[in-house]
């Protein structure tokens, strides 16, 4: 049977998971599965569009995240996929269910997001925290949300005034502390404990291994560039001349288009020393020349030959903290970006030359991540 017609025996979800499976290539998806049950053939259609115009991987998985988590609470909150344009009063019902206030809800069990919704969304592990959504990834997820209607083609009312004053009282009326996406730096020296950790020559603590100190020492990678690495990327650079020992290998990664660059650029991080001596150890064990450089190990320890998702570097550095005996819960992958940054601080080098390893753009951005506690102890906080 030809593949078009066996595409066209197929039911909508399944039909829908190949058609997804064929932009995972370019645009990793988790729960996909999942994902071809909830999002309708237009949403798809949206996407491969979208990835077929060369959209950035980062800005294509936040858009697919948000889209399908818009699905789930349409879903939930009317029985029925998203309209296109949505309503106005569809737009206020979203900032009403996500931005309330704790202390009016515990007079009205009735504001904020209904009990029955919020277990529908938990049950399919779109909500996992308790409260309020942040202010931020309200405003995103319209953001986004509008961003997907004009692609369609319509006109939203995302700029009405009475959206616009919905979202700026439930602000005001429900201030929320601002989080740090991992509430510890991961330092040099949580660093070392998770490496101890990784002391074997199993595959499984090889590429662990590798992941950590390589994330950490390319300026501290997001766990989306860290889990869709491809050999490709790699160069290998003259090796780098030291006093009184051997040269070290050096290794030159090539990010392409990242969250801040545009197409045309092409960033490049470079690995000195024992990051690209971890990394080495790794590809050859799993012998690996081309494609995926970080992959999943199966039970038996078969390496398989897709990627692993960006969740399983998270997960990955958590069950290592929990080797290490440290606590997991204060750690995360984005600890391994502001680790960095606060390392280099420690170590007194300039934020412009960590900088130009981590690739932030920002300064003011690059600086939130020094973490308070380093602040408070620093040599900038006792200069009497």
């Amino acid at each position: 049977m030809a593949p078009a017609r066996k595409r066209a025996n197929l039911s909508g979800v399944e039909r829908r998971a190949v058609e997804l499976d064929t932009i995972a290539s370019v645009l990793p998806i988790d729960r996909r599965d999942e994902l071809a049950e909830l999002l309708t053939d237009k949403d798809v259609e949206t996407l491969r569009h979208l990835v077929n115009q060369g959209m950035g991987a980062n800005t294509l998985r936040a858009l697919t995240s948000d889209l399908a988590y818009l699905e789930a609470w349409g879903l939930a909150a009317t029985q029925k996929s998203l309209p296109w344009p949505a309503p106005e009063a569809l737009l206020l019902k979203f900032v009403a269910h996500h931005l309330w206030d704790p202390q009016h809800r515990e007079a009205d069990p009735d504001h904020g997001m209904p009990a029955d919704i919020d277990d529908n969304l938990r049950r399919q592990k779109f909500l996992k925290s308790v409260g309020p959504h942040a202010p931020a990834t309200v405003r995103r997820r319209l953001a986004n949300w509008s961003t997907l209607t004009k692609w369609r083609g319509f006109d939203g009312a995302f700029a009405s005034p009475a959206l616009k004053s919905a979202i700026r009282l439930a602000i005001r009326a429900a201030p929320r502390q601002r989080l740090r996406k991992s509430a510890k730096a991961v330092t040099s020296d949580v660093l070392a404990k998770l490496l101890a950790t990784c002391a074997t020559d199993s595959l499984r603590d090889l590429r662990d291994r590798a992941i950590l100190i390589v994330a950490f020492a390319s300026g501290g990678r997001r766990r989306s560039e860290i889990a869709g690495l491809r050999r490709e990327q790699l160069t290998v650079e003259p090796p780098i001349s030291v006093e009184n020992g051997p040269p070290l290998p050096s290794l030159a990664i090539h990010l392409g288009r990242t969250k801040t660059t545009s197409g045309e650029q092409d960033d490049v991080v470079y690995l000195t020393g024992r990051p690209v001596d971890a990394l080495n150890a790794w590809m050859a064990a799993a012998k690996i020349d081309k494609g995926s450089v970080f992959r999943g190990i199966g039970r038996w320890g078969t390496v398989s030959n897709r990627a692993i998702d960006p969740q399983s570097v998270n997960a990955i550095l958590k069950q290592r903290a929990e080797m290490a005996g440290l606590e997991a819960g204060e750690f995360s992958a984005h600890g391994l970006r502001s680790g960095y940054l606060t390392e280099a601080a420690n170590r007194g080098i300039p934020l412009p030359e960590a900088m130009e390893q981590s690739r932030h753009r920002s300064v003011q951005q690059a600086s939130s991540y020094y973490n308070n506690a380093t602040r408070r102890s620093g040599r900038a906080a006792r200069l009497l």
